[in-house]
């Protein structure tokens, strides 16, 4: 794991810089969500329905949107995530809000070292699983913060999405399905902001999607369902055409660009 640090090191500071970029974005529109908009998309709301009353825990949760839509929505809710900066502004922002959330600070995988309770959902969603390099202690980790029949539900971004590469005019596929060898990129903006001058440097990881059923299976989770999207909520690639729905597409739709998954533990 040793070898793993320096490139988690290297993630914390660079989502230490983009928390300040995107707090001020029009993707996230940190206005609009003080007064009441929620940054919850259709396939999560769907998903997880009436949340009122139910622990939920959220994972990789950036500076808490998602968590404090869910607590607005009457959730019990706990944010997790890698960026003491990303924590510090969810803190402030569930304070202002007068929300009941809490927060911690801390690499995903070592979760259950700092949260011992258990949920009735845990949630992730849209670019999430590219930072750790085994999903396995990912599985583990949330099959044992999950309560007897509880709810996992993640909405992420496809894998063949991460087989590309965006940062030249036009993208490249360069890099594997099922890739081990971690993947460095290092490029000027973010995604909310490409004209920003913050530095991002990235080391990731390719998951194809049997890695992500076996982490979860192996866990102990059942598998409710695997569904294939060719629409993103984000408009985070480029050349994306918007849609009457308000959703992305590619222009040929040859691969989806979504995929999302509900599992129960029994």
């Amino acid at each position: 794991m040793e070898s793993h640090d320096k490139y988690f090191e290297t993630n914390k500071q660079t989502w230490n810089a983009k928390v300040k970029v995107h707090a001020k974005s029009n993707m996230y529109n940190l206005e609009a969500f003080k007064q009441g908009q929620s940054s919850l998309m259709s396939y999560e709301l769907q998903a997880l329905g009436d949340v009122k009353n139910k622990s939920l825990l959220h994972l990789q949760c950036h500076f808490g949107q998602d968590t404090l839509s869910w607590s607005r929505m009457g959730a019990r809710c706990t944010g997790v995530d890698l960026s003491d900066e990303g924590i510090k502004l969810a803190q402030t922002l569930n304070a202002e809000l007068n929300l009941d959330a809490n927060f911690v600070c801390c690499n995903v995988l070592d979760t259950s070292k700092y949260i011992k309770d258990t949920f009735d959902i845990v949630f992730t969603s849209y670019g999430v699983i590219g930072w750790l390099p085994d999903l396995k202690p990912w599985g583990k980790m949330i099959a044992d913060r999950l309560k007897q029949g509880g709810t996992f539900f993640m909405a992420e971004f496809h894998p063949i999405v991460w087989m590309f590469d965006y940062l030249g005019d036009k993208p490249v596929m360069k890099y594997g399905y099922m890739q081990d060898e971690v993947i460095y990129e290092e490029y000027e903006g973010t995604y909310a902001n490409q004209d920003s001058k913050v530095v991002s440097k990235e080391y990731g990881w390719n998951h194809g999607l049997s890695e992500v059923i076996n982490a979860l299976t192996e866990a102990g989770l059942h598998i409710e369902y695997l569904k294939e999207h060719d629409e993103s909520p984000y408009d985070v690639l480029p050349n994306l055409i918007k849609t009457d729905s308000g959703m992305f597409v590619t222009e040929d739709k040859l691969y989806p660009l979504i995929f999302t998954l509900k599992a129960t533990k029994f």
